[in-house]
């Protein structure tokens, strides 16, 4: 049916990331996975032709489908724009303002997965079912001591438990990407560690995983301006011994954590 509807709206894809999924069984799979409760306002994020779309029409409350390709919302009003239930907002994720939403099921964007993720965290929603680049969901996911161990691992942990329900292979979209696919489940919680400054804590994660292969102490030294720390050669006595000894892939989040608080606190006393 999904190939009849590209055929038909001569939508060959390939263009700003347009992948589209065509595999019937998947998309009710994950449709089935965001357990959509007839009250609920869901998010759609790079709508396409409206193939998963449909699906969240006839169960959810409401559907917000953001699509920046105007042939694309072209489509998606011919199709479904006689919907009662969706809201078609045309334009860029990154810029436009995202209305109240429960819950997010989308096939994000490859090339902007990242930026679109952490637009979502600044926002309050029950359950993201999101389709990522299977690398990115694995970096994602990850835990201390792992290859895949990262900036997104740390942050992701920060806003929300995050894991990957099911790979997705390369012949469910059309045209088929050059990568393999996840579906990530991200369940928003409050932090389980504290942090004192939001913003300083992921500016420290960024920074200091800028230099992986570096140990703590010469990577927050040589971000010393970044952190706003100018005496950090004197200061970084202070900071615990055997955590400066690690590279970033060694240390959990909440030691992250504890390190960005001690010079956030030294950054507000000078």
């Amino acid at each position: 049916m999904v190939r009849n509807i590209l055929r038909k709206y001569g939508i060959r894809g390939g263009n700003h990331d347009q992948h589209f999924l065509i595999d019937e069984r998947l998309l009710d799979k994950i449709v089935e996975a965001g357990d959509i409760q007839p009250d609920e306002v869901i998010l759609e994020i790079g709508a396409g032709i409206g193939n998963l779309t449909e699906r969240l029409i006839k169960q959810a409350k409401k559907v917000i489908a953001i699509e920046r390709d105007p042939e694309l919302v072209d489509v998606l009003k011919d199709r479904l724009g006689e919907c009662e239930n969706l809201e078609i907002i045309h334009g860029d994720v990154l810029k436009v303002d995202i209305p109240d939403f429960d819950k997010v099921i989308a096939n994000l964007p490859y090339s902007i997965s990242s930026e679109i993720t952490f637009k979502l965290f600044r926002h309050k929603f029950k359950l993201g079912i999101l389709m990522y680049q299977y690398e990115f969901a694995q970096r994602m996911v990850s835990h201390a001591n792992s290859d895949d161990y990262s900036r997104l691992s740390v942050n992701t942990h920060y806003f929300a438990d995050a894991s990957i329900i099911m790979k997705v292979p390369k012949g469910a979209f059309s045209p088929a990407p050059e990568v393999l696919s996840a579906v990530v489940k991200v369940e928003p919680r409050p932090a389980p560690f504290e942090v004192l400054d939001e913003k300083y804590f992921l500016a420290f994660v960024t920074a200091v995983f800028g230099q992986r292969r570096k140990k703590m102490r010469n990577s927050i030294i040589r971000n010393k301006q970044l952190l706003g720390i100018d005496d950090m050669k004197e200061f970084i006595t202070e900071l615990p011994e055997d955590m400066l000894n690690k590279r970033p892939e060694n240390l959990e989040p909440e030691e992250f954590a504890y390190l960005a608080n001690i010079m956030f606190k030294h950054k507000q006393d000078i």
